[in-house]
């Protein structure tokens, strides 16, 4: 199962540098159930980039929660076996949680696909929107904005062996 684990750019470099990512449990997203109910689609690709947007949402949030991380989300495309993707039954229907899985353990970097990341250009409206993350969750209109700002930046892909530049 193709996997979409959020990140920062320091959670990057700790992976290249250990060779895993975690320590687990690793929360990542996935086509769950869920996310095809959800996403109302049987196209699996426009499943799977469904499930990074949501990787993508959840590194933005990572970011708002460490404000030295540069502004740039990171999500890395990992191939798991589909019993290691765990789904809450609990928080299946959960808007906030769809697509959403659980890993117990780390993930070899090895494991890695590929890596997606904001371009350079995308930082300003980046750290915009991580700044205005929490005024959007309690209902304010200008800050939603403000983070659907971060959204219209498409992540740029990256091959496990660019993992160097991308830290440099």
């Amino acid at each position: 199962m193709r996997v979409y684990v959020p990140l920062t750019l320091p959670g990057l470099a700790q992976a290249h540098k250990t060779g895993e990512i975690g320590p687990g449990p690793l929360t990542a997203y996935a086509v769950t159930p869920a996310l095809r109910e959800w996403y109302v689609s049987d196209d699996i690709e426009e499943l799977e980039y469904a499930a990074l947007s949501r990787a993508a949402s959840a590194s933005l949030r990572l970011l708002a929660g460490d404000p030295s991380a540069a502004r740039r989300r990171i999500v890395v495309a990992v191939d798991v076996p589909d019993k290691e993707a765990i789904v809450d039954p609990d928080r299946g229907l959960d808007a906030g949680s769809v697509g959403e899985v659980r890993i117990a353990g780390a993930v070899p970097l090895a494991k890695a696909a590929a890596v997606h990341a904001d371009a350079d250009d995308a930082e300003a409206d980046v750290s915009a929107a991580a700044d205005a993350l929490g005024a959007a969750d309690l209902g304010d209109d200008d800050a939603q904005f403000t983070v659907d700002g971060a959204e219209d930046h498409e992540l740029l892909w990256f091959g496990v062996q660019e993992i160097p530049g991308l830290l440099a």
